[in-house]
């Protein structure tokens, strides 16, 4: 049988695995593809790295990317190194020298995605890359095959484990933020810098992706508005709890009017919604359309075998399309105009917790700031006090997020006023 060689850049959790589920079901792919898929050469960090792996690999390890691009035999480059650079490089050079690339790295497709799928369409290669969002989820194909036909309106989730794994400690357990980083950390869940997780950066990264996919709008970083969960109050939780929501950090993308809004952050969902039951670890993404409605995509968001599953898919995609003389057709060719939807035009439920001064007035001191900016309240409680300071906990109304913004600021210059919290609430 004819043989279709691969090269892999990188060794790790996800690399390590690629070989193994090419080699564990190598019977149903070749069925699939009509071609055998070896792994011929592996790109390793340095000479010691590649004597190690060489007891366990019957692949050839190189530490020189150049004898893999290099290399007339091989058809595929799997990045799996992470990190901007060199990766950028290494996928634009195979790209020029004619291999068709596979990826899993979510920062370098959110920042550079535009450029890199435009090399590959110069060069009629394939670009894929799945295993970018939600690891184990098939969800980027889902959207650009499976609701090819429809009109999606809102894609939301669950993008990050590290963070769903904290705030279910938090929620369960009763866990302060600290406990649960800690503990996160202890299981290699959260890196020794957490940067990235808490402060909703992964989760962006991936939300920018899908606004491309679902709405063919190429979206900056910096137009995402990224809320993490850095020192949360388990008293904001647990009150979330009483009211009957569960708190979520979310990605979301929404598209208004044609334009679109995305964002990052906390959300208290009703604790009935299906994303309200994701636990721990796992991964979730919500999709709301014109023709489908909803639909939820559940799964594990990383591990070495579901996010090299999610790898292997998109080799086996490029086989297919180079036996059927396809390739070079776009992952995702859906494309628009980039439109954002002003804060004046986003519209949500917001939830916010005050610490003041245990005085009478408070109430109505907060209440006139929020009716000044326009807007309502829905809820209103006091939820503890020491005889001095008292937590003041409310829902508003619909409200827009330029509004939400204005109250925040007003409460802020309340010398006795301490904004502790302001998420959004679930709407739909």
């Amino acid at each position: 049988m004819e043989k279709l060689k691969v090269a892999v850049l990188g060794l790790g959790t996800v690399g390590s695995g690629v070989p193994l589920i090419l080699k564990e079901h190598q019977e149903k792919i070749s069925l699939v593809t009509g071609v055998e898929i070896v792994v011929e050469q592996a790109l390793v960090r340095d000479e010691a790295e590649k004597v190690d792996l060489a007891k366990h690999y019957d692949i050839q390890l190189t530490t020189d990317y150049q004898e893999i691009l290099s290399n007339p035999e091989i058809q595929v480059v799997v990045e799996l190194i992470g990190q901007i650079e060199p990766a950028k490089t290494y996928i634009i050079q195979a790209l020029e020298s004619g291999k068709h690339v596979v990826t899993a790295n979510k920062d370098l497709l959110a920042l550079h995605g535009k450029e890199l799928v435009e090399t590959a369409n110069k060069h009629q290669r394939d670009l894929y890359y799945e295993a970018a969002v939600a690891g184990g989820i098939p969800i980027l194909r889902t959207i650009a095959n499976s609701l090819a036909a429809d009109n999606i309106t809102c894609v939301r989730g669950i993008l990050n484990g590290t963070t769903n794994y904290m705030l279910t400690k938090m929620a369960n357990e009763g866990w302060s933020y600290e406990q649960a980083l800690d503990e996160a950390q202890a299981l290699g869940f959260a890196e020794s810098d957490p940067t990235n997780d808490v402060d909703g950066i992964d989760a962006a990264y991936k939300v920018a992706i899908l606004t491309q996919f679902a709405f063919g709008m190429s979206i900056d970083l910096a137009d995402i508005d990224k809320k993490g969960i850095r020192g949360m109050s388990s008293d904001d939780i647990q009150m979330a709890q009483q009211l009957g929501y569960i708190v979520k950090l979310l990605g979301s993308s929404k598209k208004t009017n044609g334009s679109v809004s995305a964002e990052v952050g906390p959300v208290l969902v009703p604790a009935d919604h299906p994303l309200a039951s994701v636990q721990n670890e796992m991964n979730a993404v919500y999709v709301q359309s014109s023709g489908v409605r909803e639909s939820m995509y559940y799964g594990p968001g990383a591990g070495a075998k579901p996010t090299a599953t999610s790898v292997v898919s998109d080799i086996i995609t490029v086989a297919k399309n180079i036996r059927l003389g396809i390739s070079g057709h776009m992952f995702n060719s859906y494309a628009s105009e980039t439109v954002l939807t002003k804060d004046e035009d986003i519209e949500s439920k917001y939830y916010f917790s005050v610490n003041v001064e245990d005085k009478v007035g408070q109430f109505l001191k907060l209440t006139q700031i929020i009716t000044e900016a326009g807007a309502s309240i829905d809820q209103l409680i006091q939820q503890k006090s020491d005889g001095k300071q008292a937590r003041i906990v409310a829902i508003t109304h619909l409200m827009t997020k330029a509004q939400m913004a204005e109250v925040a600021k007003q409460i802020n210059r309340v010398s006795e006023f301490e904004l502790v919290a302001s998420y959004q609430v679930w709407t739909d």
